[in-house]
């Protein structure tokens, strides 16, 4: 995509200026291994749609109270995923580099819910990731190519918020997050992968949250290893706010700066959130209250009432994001010691 973006400019210039959370430009990090890396996550995100909807007809979304617009949707975004598969994988080839292929992956679903509340959790993670690479793309049409990938992920994780009962815009700044935090996140689904197609980066031990992330609440965190932590780092936003960490405890911070959606939580040796200080994390928690959000403007497709009517955001919801952010936890401390070569 060859047209500008004057947003994109911006988004490029505060990146540089944000705060420490997103780490400078490495010097043997090339706007391929950028692009490599945003293919990695469309991979992932492309094979977790299509074996999902194989996985769960119409019949099986109808028994869990979703309509037949809500799996039309979804059916919507996983095309978007392989046109972001393809498009990435062209732009590789026709840059010289070698496109990573798709591995194979394991999710933690059981069941219709679950398997929209990891939709969110991934989507939400996509963001994150675009954003928080958004700083080190060097060549101006690749970013704006990149900015182009992020809006429509957005969109995806607008609507599949709205589907779970939380809202599709939870605060006024979505959240970026570096490469290895997100590779920390995405290496709980990697079963293998074929020669070279794996990031080179590794990833931060994962921790294990558990407790309501309220202003003033307690939270408990453990790592595999957590030698050296003395800070959790609550990222929200724009904000990055800290708390003392001992005992494998911290509290949530009560200065306003944790708001609701999608936070990310990491230990860290400094007040700051960068590679260097980054002890193990980030987690993954949901701020959002079950329910909050009304249906706005008559809805989605073949629907009067919203994406998929009330129905949904009933039967649906936040209970179930916050237990797919346990499995994750979970599921993500059993492979902390994986390594992406």
């Amino acid at each position: 995509m060859k047209s500008s973006l004057a947003t994109v400019v911006f988004l490029a210039a505060y990146a540089v200026n944000a705060d420490s959370r997103v780490e400078k430009r490495d010097a043997a990090l090339t706007d391929a291994d950028i692009l490599n890396f945003a293919l990695t996550l469309e991979h992932l995100e492309a094979t977790f749609y299509s074996e999902g909807l194989q996985k769960y007809d119409q019949n099986t979304f109808t028994n869990a109270g979703f309509s037949t617009a809500t799996r039309a949707a979804i059916q919507k975004i996983s095309d978007d995923e392989a046109s972001h598969v393809s498009f990435l994988t062209s732009a590789l080839q026709a840059a010289g580099a070698t496109p990573v292929q798709a591995c194979k992956y394991t999710f933690p679903y059981t069941d219709v819910k679950s398997f929209l509340a990891v939709s969110q959790i991934l989507e939400g993670v996509g963001v994150s990731a675009y954003l928080g690479a958004a700083a080190s793309i060097q060549n101006p049409g690749y970013l704006t190519a990149a900015a182009s990938i992020l809006t429509v992920e957005a969109r995806h994780n607008a609507y599949v918020r709205f589907v779970n009962g939380d809202s599709p815009f939870p605060a006024a700044f979505d959240t970026p997050v570096g490469p290895r935090g997100v590779v920390t996140l995405a290496t709980p689904f990697f079963s293998s992968c074929p020669n070279g197609s794996a990031p080179g980066l590794q990833g931060f031990p994962a921790v294990n949250i558990t407790g309501k992330i309220t202003p003033g609440s307690t939270l408990s965190i453990s790592a595999a290893n957590a030698t050296g932590a003395t800070t959790c780092a609550f990222l929200s936003g724009l904000n990055t706010t800290t708390s003392s960490y001992s005992n494998g405890q911290c509290q949530v911070p009560s200065d306003g700066k944790v708001g609701n959606g999608q936070i990310y939580v990491f230990l860290t040796n400094g007040p700051n959130v960068t590679d260097a200080t980054t002890v193990a994390g980030p987690g993954i928690m949901e701020t959002e209250t079950p329910g909050s959000m009304q249906p706005i403007g008559g809805g989605g497709m073949n629907s009067t009432t919203g994406p998929n009517g009330a129905a949904d955001r009933a039967t649906s919801g936040a209970t179930s994001i916050r237990g797919a952010s346990m499995i994750l936890a979970s599921f993500s401390a059993a492979v902390a010691s994986y390594i992406f070569m």
